[in-house]
């Protein structure tokens, strides 16, 4: 049945596409091969856009993983050669979301509500904390729980299903560990045949996320760059033939788009990424394109929920897709270079950076040089002599220029820095809102203009891609308004990318004051790693 909301408590209905998804999902292989009988997929990801029903979807599932007489695993062949099924044997049922509120608000929730009220509520034992598949002694022979950043408390569990609802929002390192530590469990459950399912709208690109991780894998499988995958796929959303989204007036070479016609585009790629299930109401496809309508909108967040389609966040300070394409796998910089730093962080929260740029080709690199704050830790501190043995190890493998470094939280320290290197250690303040907006606006720059590239160390990927921007009420020579770094959300670091931005300035000083390299010979360097 369906779950809280309009259509509660009636008989859930599949649409074409959904009958489509289970079909695959539920895919065995078979009689006469080797795996006979065994699942096709052991992971399935599903991405439709916002108000698809994802959510009772991933519920419902759910249920027949869990309820005692849902033939969901194959227990041989009839005489026709068609699978025969059979119940999981004592399943557990991890469900995974950004937190516990989370949890019981998506599909947890929904599978609660379902135990709860629908005709089999007698074989269950439902809590918020818990759902309980009862025998016919009244015991516990399987359940579902609520997961949320708790990897530790599940290395023991004995998954048989698993599911992650919107991992589009599971993009932190203890979320993904924990994400990774429970797919290791799914190897514990052979004779169940485990498997995972993932559903999600699109996500913003650059986070790192489950959901980015999952895409990736299925277009190289798309690719054939991945044989005989365990991952099956299904997204649906508008293409890129949909565009002139808004009203605009005419100019050379380019039509004017009227808001009638502007409307329209709106509704034809919200029809597309939606499917041939269509409308759930009369005038819904209008009411979704009328939002581009509001002001203050963030439209790249329509796009995403309503199109379906990965878009970078319009409170994002730096194009990532446009960052990832810099990325030079592979490539560090040589020991000896004459070199720029940039530093950035804070003692008791957020992070704590290098980054390294190379005065002669623009090349970037922060691998092995951040430390940052577990969610779950509000303890936690960073270890100062590691970030010094660090800064010792930068300056005694490169020739260094000059390293900028933003001195709250760290004055004592970088005074000490600056008594040992008294030509190479600058203070340079971030909270100076002009010099900042402008230094930005260069940095953003050289990624437009591909001047800078980087190693694709995957820290600082994520740190570019974790950077909000704010607006200031000062404007730049061209009147558009400048704008320092600010975060998005509070669990979304990004002071790699605030040391990458000071790193890039002392670069841009250097060649503008004609620096050249102090040392005469190479020494023999530490490694970085």
């Amino acid at each position: 049945m369906f779950g809280p909301g309009s259509l509660a408590g009636q008989p859930a209905v599949l649409d074409a596409e959904k009958q489509a998804a289970l079909y695959r999902l539920y895919e065995v292989f078979p009689q006469g091969h080797e795996l006979a009988g065994r699942r096709r997929f052991k992971r399935g990801g599903i991405e439709w856009r916002k108000g698809m029903a994802k959510t009772e979807f991933m519920a419902w599932v759910g249920f027949c993983e869990l309820h005692p007489e849902a033939p969901v695993r194959c227990d041989g062949f009839d005489a026709y050669g068609d699978p025969v099924g059979r119940p999981v044997m004592f399943p557990y049922i991890p469900f995974m979301a950004t937190s516990e509120e989370q949890v019981s608000e998506l599909a947890y929730g929904v599978l609660k509500y379902v135990v709860e009220e629908g005709p089999d509520a007698d074989l269950f034992d439902s809590g918020l904390d818990r759902i309980i598949r009862l025998n016919h002694r009244g015991q516990d022979e399987g359940r579902a729980v609520p997961v949320a950043n708790a990897p530790n408390s599940r290395d023991g569990a004995l998954t048989t299903f698993q599911a992650f609802d919107e991992p589009h929002r599971l993009y932190l390192p203890n979320q993904k560990h924990a994400h990774e530590t429970m797919q290791a469990n799914m190897e514990k459950r052979v004779l169940e045949d485990p498997w995972s399912l993932y559903t999600s709208t699109a996500g913003q690109p650059g986070q790192g996320s489950i959901q980015e991780d999952l895409r990736k894998e299925a277009e190289d499988i798309g690719q054939g760059l991945i044989r005989d995958p365990q991952l099956f796929f299904f997204a649906r959303w508008a293409g890129d033939n949909h565009v002139d989204l808004e009203p605009r007036a005419a100019t050379p070479g380019s039509p004017a788009v009227t808001p009638e016609q502007a409307l329209e585009n709106r509704i034809a790629a919200v029809a597309e990424a939606t499917g041939p299930v269509g409308e759930y109401g009369p005038g819904q496809f209008l009411s979704i394109a009328r939002q581009w309508d509001r002001k203050g909108a963030d439209k790249s967040y329509l796009e995403r929920v309503w199109f379906n389609r990965w878009r970078r966040s319009a409170s994002q300070a730096f194009d990532i897709e446009k960052w990832k394409n810099l990325g030079r796998p592979g490539e560090t910089i040589p020991a000896g270079a004459f070199v720029t730093v940039g530093f950035d962080g804070a003692r008791f929260r957020d992070a704590t950076a290098f980054v390294v740029t190379d005065i002669r080709t623009g090349l970037q690199m922060g691998d092995h040089m951040l430390w940052e704050q577990d969610p779950l830790d509000p303890d936690w501190e960073v270890d100062e002599s590691e970030v010094t043995a660090k800064l010792e190890e930068i300056m005694e493998r490169f020739d260094v220029w000059r390293l900028y470094g933003d001195p709250p939280h760290w004055t004592e320290t970088m005074g000490s820095w600056s008594a040992k290197y008294p030509d190479q250690i600058e203070e340079w303040w971030t909270a100076r809102k002009s010099p900042m907006a402008y230094a930005l606006r260069e940095f953003t720059e050289a990624i437009d203009s591909g001047s800078v590239t980087h190693s694709n160390c995957e820290d600082y990927n994520r740190h570019i891609g974790n950077a909000g921007r704010k607006d200031l009420r000062i404007l730049d020579d061209h009147g558009e308004p400048l704008w320092v770094l600010n975060k998005m959300e509070m669990d979304r670091k990004f002071d790699q990318a605030m040391a990458g931005v000071l790193s890039w300035k002392a670069c841009l000083d250097a060649r503008k004051s004609g620096a050249k390299p102090r040392r005469k010979t190479r020494r023999a360097p530490r490694r970085l790693y």
